[in-house]
């Protein structure tokens, strides 16, 4: 009894501790800290809640590639970060369009004029003298490989293949610089006068084409690829729709859908616990450890709370219960049957959990989808349900069995406290062993 109490009272302890770090948060150093919901960059707002401006652009062609709509992004992306929209969203929308929303932002006219021209790429000596254009890159790849003959060990990189005008403006230009000190011998990668990548010259470049190294990773080279091809473009950008979101809305929306879940969150806790007593009181247990849980990943992860997410967050709640109340029925059939309650339990458990995992993985299947293939507040719904289903799963599968056992543990043996009326133990074990 005493070690199941050690551990009951353990449980408790980090369900708690996690519920405190998912609302303030919690430094580990002076520089690193975990945020919380608290937070003021806990959470990054949505354009429902925080209001702002949606612009749509659509590709002036008419057979746009994947590769090409996935450059528009990159471009589009590394605009808003040089612009300070960091918080900006950006998803494709069908074959041609790109979605972008700006959270924050009620000048729709300059939002448009910060992103309505397509990028200008230019290659640039330490001095600011253009070298070339993008429109001298034919093609910029990302690969992985040896970079250098003799060498053992593989890297990321990015190939540039060039035009002849290209070639002729390289070659001197890195004639000129590979004699050049250190800090003075490199080639500054500019878009919208920004520098995206510094590579430094060794030796004159007289060819067409030549790679970029560097530690980068998987992503970053794709990334820096991606921003070169921007610069060559062969459509540009329509904006097809401006539209702008009231905050005062948001705000409304958020406080309201707030109070939905706190006041459905009490009285599913309610429920539980009056119906299934002790099972109920564990159910509840792993609820908020659930909810902590919810929240430290989407402070931590910074994911784009919309209000269809934070529904999306109570609908999983609800999934969360949904599972403890097949479960919860089954260790009642199996304690009216005269079983013990520890074989009851496992027994319970054991028979719902097919069930339990088959309605959420379709539930799961479902968020996938809205996650991948939405766009705005439908993706927020999607990403938000998703993460809820799978810590929901977790919590009430495995979290709620454990407190149990830690019942049983410290013999608690009557089966009223299980859920089972005194009228139902007639040819049950009464008050059977652990």
């Amino acid at each position: 009894m005493s070690r199941s109490l050690v551990k009951f009272v353990a449980i408790i302890l980090v369900i708690a501790a996690l519920f405190y770090v998912g609302l303030y948060g919690l430094d580990i150093t002076d520089k690193v800290r975990f945020p919380g919901i608290l937070d003021e960059d806990g959470i990054t707002q949505g354009l429902d809640l925080k209001g702002g401006t949606v612009i749509v652009y659509k590709a002036q062609s008419d057979n746009p590639t994947d590769d090409e709509m996935n450059t528009v992004v990159s471009m589009l992306r590394t605009r808003l970060d040089n612009q300070g929209y960091t918080e900006a969203t950006l998803t494709r929308q069908g074959v041609d369009k790109v979605r972008v929303e700006l959270p924050d932002v009620q000048d729709a006219q300059q939002a448009v004029e910060t992103l309505g021209a397509t990028a200008q790429l230019i290659f640039a000596d330490p001095t600011g003298a253009e070298v070339m254009t993008g429109k001298e890159v034919k093609n910029a790849t990302a690969e992985y490989g040896q970079t250098e003959q003799g060498m053992t060990k593989s890297s990321y990189y990015i190939s540039l293949e060039l035009t002849d005008e290209g070639r002729t403006k390289f070659a001197e230009a890195t004639g000129r610089l590979a004699s050049q000190p250190a800090g003075q011998n490199y080639i500054a990668i500019m878009m919208d006068n920004q520098p995206i990548s510094m590579p430094q010259v060794h030796e004159r470049i007289d060819s067409n084409s030549c790679i970029i190294t560097g530690e980068f990773t998987a992503e970053e080279a794709k990334a820096l690829a991606a921003n070169i091809k921007s610069g060559q473009l062969p459509f540009s950008l329509e904006q097809v729709e401006v539209r702008t979101v009231s905050a005062t809305l948001g705000d409304e929306a958020l406080g309201n859908a707030m109070k939905a879940g706190i006041i459905g969150l009490i009285l599913v806790l309610l429920f539980m616990l009056l119906v299934y007593r002790l099972q109920g009181l564990m159910a509840d247990l792993a609820l908020i450890g659930y909810v902590a849980i919810v929240f430290i990943i989407i402070a931590n992860l910074h994911i784009n709370l919309t209000l269809p997410g934070i529904a999306g967050i109570i609908l999983s709640i609800g999934m969360a219960v949904d599972a403890n109340v097949v479960i919860f029925e089954r260790v009642k059939e199996e304690l009216r049957l005269g079983k013990t309650v520890r074989s009851a339990v496992d027994a319970g458990f054991h028979r719902a959990l097919s069930a339990v995992i088959d309605s959420n993985i379709t539930t799961i299947i479902s968020a996938v989808i809205l996650w991948v293939l939405g766009t705005g507040t439908i993706k927020g719904f999607g990403i938000t349900l998703f993460i809820g289903i799978i810590v929901s799963m977790v919590s009430a599968i495995f979290v709620t069995k454990f407190l149990l056992k830690q019942m049983i543990g410290m013999n608690v043996k009557n089966l009223w406290f299980y859920g089972v009326r005194k009228k139902e133990q007639d040819g049950t074990l009464k008050g059977g062993k652990a």
